[in-house]
């Protein structure tokens, strides 16, 4: 009996958890700012065969903004905040209905959900939020995400919604995250000046890529394929695939869907190969002669971001992209070096702060060269920070200004009391990756474009930490 009910779990692989994202031009008319119908209904389409091949499916999608333009027959977005926030609070109201309304057509249930930053940067906020998709996705409903633009300013903000359909697919710890754009895939170049450009199917390591990243975004939307890629890493650190396709096409979200599914199950079955047990090679067999990839239909052009092959803890995703550092801890190489071997950070290590912080806020760890004795300016350090992580402290700025430097056993003498021996225990510590930058991007970097990645973020110089 039991082993009847292995080869049935076998025999159904499991289904996929599929993050979709629509950019404002996928679905408004740049123009006349009116929705693209066609496209939105084939994006409706899409998303029901996916939920009929059992999968769960969840959309990012803009366009509130550009709906609310064409509401109040207004040409050009507003340059000032208010009137944005405006637009967005009218628009949104139109576009949700006009989904609600699509995909009633076809009897599914829809769900809205706006999210700040500040939304989640709590963790039990965070987790209730997960606790909120999961409860939606069990209940077979189709939850639809955009970032709250009515209250977001830019201090909460997540830069733009390629960033949150990255964020929301770690959440969800989804398998897929298609970023729908205006390309088939990533090229070696910009294909529409350069006949000869290659396109970029696979990418195992985008430290490594070189692609034409000179496209912008629209006039209605912030993002570009700058942002793509940023979001791309973002999401395949925490163990997701990220596709890269066309978005006046919605269909070949289906069929890309498919071939990787199929993918996952035939690594499955392999994954058993050489078990003793020969049921379980029995149904290898028999499985792989009608799951080969070499009969599969071949997917349509597409870039495809391969996740880690070690990614991170749910609680270091949070910690890295969904919490806005307060301040930044300045720390000494030993210091850095103790955080290597899993130590926490005791106050002897800390040289100096930055910013304004209470106990239990995020904040950055930066390396620095600790000066002898302070300079006549009062400065303690000297060279350019060097960002290898954001934590979780235990003590606030005022408290760490006055502690840092000292043995932990001076603490209680310092300040009169002892919450912990450490700054900041080691739990509540993630460093950065080898060859990784603080993930989530401001909206000040996403407005630059490069021949790269973003290496760098407001006021810091943040180069690879050597791990």
């Amino acid at each position: 009996m039991e082993d009847d009910v292995a080869t049935d779990s076998m025999r159904s692989p499991r289904p996929l958890t599929v993050v979709i994202k629509l950019g404002t031009s996928s679905i408004v008319d740049e123009e006349t700012h009116q929705p693209l119908l066609s496209v939105l209904t084939l994006i409706v389409e899409t998303a029901v065969k996916l939920k009929n091949d059992g999968h769960r499916v969840i959309i990012v999608s803009s366009g509130a903004i550009g709906v609310g333009l064409l509401r109040m027959e207004l040409e050009k977005r507003p340059k000032y905040l208010a009137g944005l926030q405006a637009l967005a609070a009218i628009g949104q109201c139109r576009l949700i209905s006009l989904w609600d309304s699509l995909f009633s057509h076809f009897r599914q249930p829809v769900a809205q959900i706006l999210l700040t930053r500040n939304d989640i940067a709590d963790r039990s906020r965070y987790l209730n939020a997960q606790n909120t998709f999961n409860e939606l996705l069990d209940l077979g409903v189709i939850p639809i995400v955009n970032e709250n633009d009515t209250l977001a300013v830019s201090e909460i903000k997540f830069g733009d919604n390629d960033t949150l359909s990255a964020i929301t697919a770690g959440m969800v710890h989804a398998d897929v995250l298609f970023l729908m754009t205006d390309v088939d895939c990533l090229y070696d170049k910009n294909p529409r000046l350069h006949p000869d450009a290659k396109a970029i199917e696979i990418v195992d390591d985008i430290s490594q890529l070189e692609a034409d990243v000179s496209t912008a975004g629209s006039a209605l939307g912030t993002g570009g394929m700058l942002t793509k890629i940023v979001a791309a890493r973002l999401a395949t650190s925490v163990g997701v695939t990220t596709i890269i396709t066309r978005s006046s096409n919605p269909g070949n979200i289906v069929k890309i869907a498919r071939y990787e599914h199929a993918q996952r199950n035939i690594a499955r079955l392999n994954s058993v190969a050489y078990s003793d047990d020969s049921n379980h090679e029995d149904l290898l067999s028999q499985s792989t002669a009608s799951l080969r990839l070499d009969r599969l239909e071949k997917p349509p052009l597409h870039t495809c971001f391969l996740p880690s092959s070690e990614p991170m803890r749910d609680r270091h995703f949070w910690l890295l992209h969904t919490v806005r550092p307060n301040g930044t801890v300045f720390i000494d190489g030993g210091a850095y070096n103790a955080l290597l071997k899993k130590a926490g950070l005791l106050p002897a290590g800390v040289v100096d702060i930055e910013g304004t912080f209470s106990q239990q806020e995020a904040v950055r760890i930066a390396v620095v060269d600790r000066l002898p004795m302070a300079a006549p300016d009062g400065r303690l350090w000297t060279g350019t920070p060097l960002e290898v992580g954001r934590a979780i402290v235990n003590y606030a700025a005022h408290e760490v200004a006055r502690i840092k430097g000292h043995q932990s056993s001076e603490i209680r003498s310092l300040l009169g009391y002892a919450d912990s021996e450490y700054v900041i225990e080691r739990q509540h510590i993630k460093l950065f990756a080898r060859d990784s930058q603080p993930p989530t991007p401001t909206a000040e970097l996403v407005r630059e474009q490069t021949d790269g990645l973003i290496v760098g973020i407001t006021g810091y110089e943040l180069k690879s930490a050597v791990m």
